[in-house]
């Protein structure tokens, strides 16, 4: 027979056991009814915050399509538009960002012609977009303007015509994922992921689509979140509606996505992945 205080060494280690697996496991669910993420906290990509009316284009995506009704049902259509710039969407949220990591804007220089301003703007996009933010030093100097949204305003023609034709959202990189499944898995950890980002200042572009029954195929740019503990409310720079921002909304119950209804869409729940995403995650 083992002698007594041996005996009461082992319960104690077997209760000390049980209350360091009680600890974990309320470790656990509190991160898990806490929405908290497994990513790793990763230093801040950019100095400052994406700001909606100094980081966005002045102009906009046009539709190639007007909706046939006031409540935007894109999915029928009406009669086609006689806008010319139109299914840019990849490329000027692209863009957008490429702007936010790779370039800085100085109002206190003197302006410079046109056909310099299309050098400086072929060298900011000619970055990749996954790549992450150099200094603020090392970026390109555009001159003569506070921001992207009023250089957009004053140089819009050079500008359409330089970042990119509408063949490149044809043939962007990560099309292809949108015809295979989504499953509630994928768009909790897109969620979570979505709102790393964010937090630490590297604006993430998504794809919002319905497949096979297209309603949807759209690049929108996500650059604040609200989190309460029903939803995450993302703030969104559509390029096709350049004068104010939108929303793109997660159901943590649901775990799904909600984009709610404008002039081109009826509003509904869709899928959502990251383009241009980067190799950090």
């Amino acid at each position: 027979m083992a002698p007594a205080h041996a005996v009461g060494t082992r319960a104690a280690l077997r209760v000390n056991a049980w209350r360091a697996i009680r600890r974990l496991n309320l470790f656990f669910w509190v991160l898990m009814l806490s929405g908290c993420s497994v990513y790793a906290v990763l230093d801040p990509a950019n100095s400052r915050a994406f700001q909606f009316k100094r980081d966005t284009l002045a102009f906009d995506n046009e539709l190639q399509w007007k909706p046939a009704a006031a409540s935007g049902d894109a999915a029928k259509g009406g009669a086609e538009s006689n806008d010319e710039y139109t299914l840019h969407c990849f490329v000027m949220t692209r863009s957008a960002r490429q702007f936010f990591q790779f370039a800085r804007f100085d109002a206190s220089q003197p302006r410079l012609d046109t056909e310099a301003y299309r050098r400086l703007v072929r060298a900011v996009i000619a970055h990749d977009p996954s790549e992450i933010a150099g200094p603020q030093a090392e970026r390109i100097v555009i001159p003569g303007y506070r921001d992207l949204y009023s250089f957009s305003q004053d140089k819009e023609a050079m500008l359409k015509e330089e970042l990119g034709s509408a063949m490149q959202s044809f043939l962007q990189r990560g099309n292809w994922r949108m015809v295979f499944p989504f499953s509630h898995e994928h768009q909790e950890q897109t969620a979570l992921s979505l709102l790393a980002e964010i937090q630490r200042h590297r604006p993430p572009v998504v794809h919002l689509a319905t497949f096979p029954n297209i309603t949807i195929n759209h690049a929108v740019l996500l650059y604040g979140a609200a989190r309460t503990s029903r939803t995450i409310r993302y703030a969104v720079y559509d390029p096709n509606d350049a004068s104010a921002p939108a929303s793109l909304i997660y159901d943590r119950a649901k775990r799904s996505f909600y984009f709610p209804p404008n002039h081109y869409f009826p509003g509904g729940e869709i899928d959502v992945y990251e383009i241009y995403k980067s190799a950090e995650y």
